[in-house]
This record gives structure tokens, C-alpha cells and sequence, in this order.
């Protein structure tokens, strides 16, 4: 009998603790607050708001960062978006006037996924999401003040309603500040909200200089990785994955510069990068420079279209099909206008390199005389390209060792 008391003793005294650190000096009992890891974000933020680390919230409808307002994203934050389509997208939008503060670390980068995602904070990859998986919630949106080329001042984005105002985008602020984004990734984006009408992973609508976005990763959406309208700002360190449409898509005479980029071609991947003219007066030129792109089956290289303008330099090709099978896997210049941009030097080439398809000539896959500015290398081979360093560890491209050969 004494033995079995002494083997209780050690529970006892255990109780006995948890009892007097569970009370206060008057033997009441201490009221503990359950942490709190999930929460619902329903309505507009029209205040100064932070999301902490450590926590995931939900968007349950498009929710809008009004002007005036800024919200801050602390590192590893996960965002999901509910499932809907319509006027019902989920997104997370800024409005012109509007600051995010996303300012993720290469340690704890800030997610922005679905509902349908297990992931938690800490996590890198997906624990039951394949990376090809699209269209299950909207985006991310950031508009801004900057000038854009479009029929008007001020125009309603692409995914948005008409009837919600803080979808407008525009003005005559090239330096405008729409906050800072670092170490982001967006993920299985792309909602419908009408015929051919979907929404991008990232959405850069009239977005001044003044606003940093560097680090950032889109994974599996619907439309396009990122789209820019017009705007002004710069962005370095991009990784598009799997997109449904255009791996980079500009428009609206977008006249700023990405620096070091890779594009993943998927399967439903359409062209690499769409590079299109100004609708309006406007004439910025866009610069994309230090990029490596990675083809698949059915991927153009890039469409250049609409009066085209802006250079493009230091770019890696590599995985595309033969040009001649099925028209895919080249690269083209589209219109009188673009054609006439690049015979003016408007629109330039220099250090493109490609690793050509058997049998495949440099003139099958640079069109209208590219060409000259193109050469053929073996797989690894390149001199020219991304910093492929810049993605390691903190993407799940990286987890999942998508950035062999780059």
C-alpha cells in the first residue's frame, strides 16, 4: 500500500501545482483567456489595423484597405480567402490612398491562399494543395494615384465590380506610396467574377514609385501571375508559377522596371510574358531585365502587341516546344505599331539567350528580326538570367525543388 501512495505522490504534487497556479491569494479562481489563432475579417478596414504573427485570418468577402488607412502584415501571417465567385470574389484590395504594410522575412514569409489550404503558420509548402490548383479565392489588389494610359484619368480595374469606387485607379502621382510588400507569397488565386473576367494573382493598378515590392511569389492563378496597369513603381525578386494565363502581363504604359525574375510555365501557362502598348497618350516604357523563364507544352516565350514599347535584356529561356509544332513556343511582335517601335529603337532586345529544341533555328522562336538579339546555349549553360538565391528556402517553388536548371 505505501508503495502505491508513493507512486501517486509525483501526480499529486503536479495537481497540487496546477490547483494554486490556476488561483489567486484569495482562493479565487483566475479567469485564462484562450489564445486566439483564427479570426474573420467581414468588413472594410477603415482604420489603422495589424495582423499579428501567429495568427491566420479569413477573408469572407473582398475586403478593401480604404483611403487613409493602413494595414500592416506581420512576418508569417497567413491570409485566406473564402471560396467565391462574382460579385463575391474574395480579395484583398487597396484602395487608392490605402497603404499595405506586408513586410514578410526570408525566415517567415507572409501567405496569401485559400480557405481550402491546412497550411499554418510555419509552413512553407502546402500540406494538401497541389500547386497547379487555381481559382479558389480572388487576389491581392493595389491601386494607386500614378498616371496610367487609358481612356480616362481614373478607370475601374479589371475584377472589380463597377459598383465598388474603391476599385478606381489612376491619377497624376508618379510617386505615389501605396505602402511596402517583402517576402510575400499568393496562391491559388483567380477567381471568376464574370466572363473572362478573372482576377490576377497580383494586381498593380496606377501604383507609384514611392510603394516597395521586392520578394514576392504567385503560385497557381486562374488569370495572370501579375498584371500592371500603368503606374510607376518598380518591382524586384518575382517568381510566377503555374498561372493559367500570362506568367507577366503589362498594360496602360506601365513605365517601371522588374529586376530579377523567374516565370514556371504550367500547363494552362499561355504566353510567358504579354507586353502590351498604351491605350492612351501616355508613353512610359516598361524595363524588365535578369529574368529566367522555364516553358511548358502549350507556353509563347512573349507577345509583344499593341504598339509595344520599353527593353528587355539579360533574359534565359529555356523548355519551350518546337515553335513549328503547334505555333506555340516562340516570340512575337503583334501590329504595324509594335513592328514600327522596334525598328525605331522604341521597343529593344539585347542578351537573350535560348536553348533551342532540336533542330530548331533562333529565327523559328525570335520572330520579326529578334533574332539579332538572341543566341542559342546549351540547358545550364546561360550567362544571363535570375539570381536564383534570391528564392531559396523561402518559396515554395524552392521546397519544392521547381528551381533546378535556372
Amino acid at each position: 500500500m505505501k508503495k502505491n501512495i508513493l507512486k501517486f505522490l509525483p501526480v499529486l504534487f503536479l495537481l497540487q501545482v496546477v490547483l494554486f497556479t490556476a488561483c489567486s491569494k484569495d482562493d479565487e479562481p483566475t479567469v485564462v483567456t484562450p489564445v486566439v489563432t483564427t479570426e474573420t475579417i467581414s468588413t472594410n478596414i477603415s482604420t489603422n489595423t495589424t495582423w499579428t504573427t501567429g495568427k491566420t485570418y479569413i477573408l469572407a468577402s473582398r475586403i478593401a484597405v480604404l483611403s487613409g488607412v493602413t494595414l500592416t502584415i506581420q512576418p508569417g501571417v497567413i491570409v485566406k480567402g473564402q471560396a467565391g465567385t462574382g460579385a463575391n470574389a474574395t480579395a484583398l484590395l487597396v484602395a487608392r490612398g490605402g497603404k499595405l504594410m506586408a513586410e514578410g522575412t526570408a525566415a517567415s514569409p507572409i501567405i496569401f491562399t485559400s480557405v481550402a489550404d491546412e497550411i499554418t503558420p510555419g509552413q512553407i509548402a502546402s500540406p494538401n494543395l497541389d500547386p497547379d490548383l487555381n481559382g479558389l479565392w480572388g487576389g491581392v489588389i493595389i491601386l494607386g494615384n500614378a498616371p496610367i494610359s487609358a481612356d480616362a484619368a481614373s478607370v475601374q480595374i479589371e475584377g472589380i465590380p463597377p459598383s465598388d469606387q474603391n476599385g478606381l485607379y489612376g491619377g497624376n502621382n508618379p510617386t505615389d506610396n501605396s505602402g511596402v510588400i517583402r517576402y510575400i507569397s499568393i496562391r491559388h488565386g483567380g477567381a471568376n467574377i464574370g466572363e473572362g473576367n478573372e482576377i490576377n494573382g497580383l494586381t498593380l493598378g496606377g501604383v507609384g514609385s514611392g510603394t516597395v515590392i521586392e520578394n514576392v511569389e504567385i503560385i497557381a492563378n486562374q488569370d495572370d501571375g501579375v498584371e500592371f496597369f500603368g503606374g510607376t513603381v518598380n518591382v524586384k525578386n518575382l517568381l510566377v508559377w503555374n498561372s493559367a494565363d500570362d506568367g507577366v502581363d503589362t498594360d496602360q504604359a506601365w513605365d517601371g522596371t522588374l529586376n530579377n525574375f523567374i516565370v514556371i510555365g504550367g500547363p494552362e501557362t499561355d504566353h510567358a510574358l504579354e507586353i502590351d502598348g498604351p491605350e492612351g497618350a501616355s508613353l512610359g516604357s516598361n524595363h524588365l531585365v535578369n529574368g529566367s523563364i522555364k516553358g511548358n507544352t502549350q507556353t509563347e516565350l512573349g507577345d509583344f502587341r499593341d504598339g509595344a514599347r520599353g527593353s528587355f535584356k539579360n533574359i534565359y529561356f529555356f523548355g519551350f516546344p518546337d515553335p513549328a509544332t503547334d505555333g506555340r513556343g516562340d516570340l512575337s511582335l503583334s501590329g504595324d505599331a509594335t513592328l514600327a517601335n522596334f525598328a525605331s529603337g522604341v521597343l529593344t532586345f539585347e542578351n537573350l539567350e535560348s536553348v533551342l529544341p532540336t533542330g530548331v533555328q533562333l529565327s523559328d522562336v525570335f520572330k520579326h528580326g529578334t533574332d539579332a538579339y538572341a543566341s542559342s546555349v546549351a540547358e545550364g549553360q546561360h550567362t544571363v538570367g535570375a539570381d536564383v538565391a534570391q528564392f531559396n528556402a523561402w518559396t515554395w517553388a524552392s521546397v519544392a525543388g521547381e528551381l533546378t536548371g535556372f
